[in-house]
């Protein structure tokens, strides 16, 4: 009977894929489709859900066969986000505007994911003494403090580690080895090497421009292979958030979600206050902040159902590139820096908010001087967060350990990690493309025609 029932998940599953086919095969457009993928996500997800329950001997067997759609397309998103962040960064450097204000173009970036960053951990401090948030107060089962001692172990290499050793270890000592994102900080390990090479194609430029001109023609051919690959694997959006989010919904545990309710609301507050400012910070710089809502969704869309800011990242370069008027070089940095710098929801409200739960728990006063070390240890620590799942873990650690705080009560949330993790990240890749806008704005290099235009296809279907 268990076999009958694997059997007709799949059906359904397929069934639900080849109604998103016939729908593009109809000319429906991108957006419908992604969305539609969503929507039936969720509604087949709480059918599984509420017919087999989430630990059910039939919903473990058939989720392999939903992460072969699902988990298969975010892979093949991951296998060329290190060939992207490396080639973006390198092509950046070959367009001319971006080698006259490179140092500005740069600072923009860098202060606005910074910047924002500081202020998500204020908004992520203010949330959690509104709500009365404390850790002694979440009761702890097997699996919090089997998660617990798991994150203890893991952090021994990096809580005893001083600040300038955590800077030391973003560089790229053996930058092939970091293509393979064997270590936290690979990403921006690769983007440090790509910058580095870029450096030297300037200079080459300026004294030997035949050998420049080849060169850049050899960076322009990559990249326009590498933007193939990516348009081929983005066609399959649709698809893949449908087995994401189905996946995510049927094997959810809505009674721990219940019991942390609190703090999950806490949290989408403070990412959802976090979002108005990215929509705050376009409309001073003289954009509709309803414009890059309605064209930007795809990209967040994906982020939340995906919770990979790196799988991500082709949609991140392509929204920005293709739909609101970023020149390529802007949206590369942009996008590429974003992964590992500055990330708003996992490495700015989510570590604040853990470090002021668990703090009252050694002791530790919420004062003036607390909320203002953590605010500068959070913004510094935001360099080098894996843009991939357990990058918010990986910040946590650090920010906890330099503030001397139990590292194993960052194990107290697991149950609900997945379900915070989506709004985390969509407010990361928002923080991105927010910084990409504004300073192509502030550089008056957006093509305000392309970013106020009707039309929201994104360029996939090429």
């Amino acid at each position: 009977m268990d076999t009958f029932f694997l059997l007709l998940n799949i059906a359904g599953l397929l069934l639900l894929v080849g109604l998103l086919y016939a729908m593009h095969r109809k000319g429906v457009s991108f957006s419908k489709r992604v969305f539609t993928g969503l929507g039936l996500g969720i509604i087949l997800g709480l059918v599984l859900h509420f017919s087999y329950g989430a630990d059910s001997a039939v919903l473990a067997a058939s989720m392999p066969w939903f992460n072969l759609i699902g988990i298969g397309y975010v892979k093949l998103l991951q296998m060329i986000v290190m060939p992207l962040v490396f080639i973006s960064i390198l092509a950046a450097f070959t367009k001319v505007t971006i080698g006259k204000n490179f140092g500005k173009m740069a600072g923009s970036i860098l202060g606005i994911l910074i910047g924002t960053t500081a202020i998500a951990a204020v908004i992520g401090i203010s949330v959690t003494l509104l709500f009365g948030l404390d850790a002694s107060t979440i009761v702890q089962g097997e699996a919090e403090l089997t998660r617990g001692l798991s994150i203890e172990e893991s952090s021994a290499a990096v809580a005893d580690r001083a600040l300038p050793d955590q800077l030391l270890e973003l560089l790229p000592a053996n930058p092939f080895l970091d293509f393979t994102g064997a270590r936290p900080t690979s990403t921006i390990g690769v983007v440090i090497f790509a910058a580095f090479l870029g450096f030297a194609y300037v200079a080459i430029s300026r004294r030997e421009p035949e050998n420049a001109a080849t060169v850049k023609k050899g960076i322009d051919a990559i990249y326009s292979l590498i933007m193939g690959i990516v348009r081929i694997v983005l066609r399959l959006t649709p698809y893949g958030i449908l087995a994401i989010i189905a996946r995510t919904v049927a094997t959810s545990d809505f009674g721990a979600i219940y019991s942390l309710g609190k703090f999950v609301l806490a949290s989408y507050i403070a990412l959802a206050v976090m979002f108005g400012i990215h929509l705050i910070i376009l409309t001073i710089s003289g954009l509709n902040p309803v414009t890059y809502v309605k064209k930007a969704g795809d990209a967040l869309l994906f982020a939340f159902t995906s919770r990979s800011s790196a799988g991500t990242l082709p949609l991140n370069i392509n929204t920005q590139t293709n739909r609101l008027g970023v020149p390529d070089g802007i949206a590369n940095f942009a996008g590429s820096f974003g992964l590992s710098i500055g990330q708003n929801g996992c490495a700015g409200i989510y570590p604040a908010m853990l470090a002021v739960m668990i703090a009252p728990s050694v002791g530790q006063p919420i004062d003036a001087q607390f909320i203002l070390t953590l605010v500068v240890i959070v913004a510094i620590s935001s360099f080098g967060v894996a843009g991939v799942g357990g990058g918010a873990t990986f910040a946590a650690i650090l920010v906890l350990s330099a503030l001397n705080l139990p590292i194993a009560l960052a194990g107290l949330l697991i149950s609900v990690e997945p379900l915070i993790d989506m709004g985390r990240t969509a407010v990361n890749v928002s923080g991105s493309m927010t910084a990409g806008v504004t300073t192509a704005r502030l550089s008056g290099e957006l093509d305000v025609a392309m970013y106020n235009d009707d039309v929201t296809e994104q360029t996939v279907e090429a």
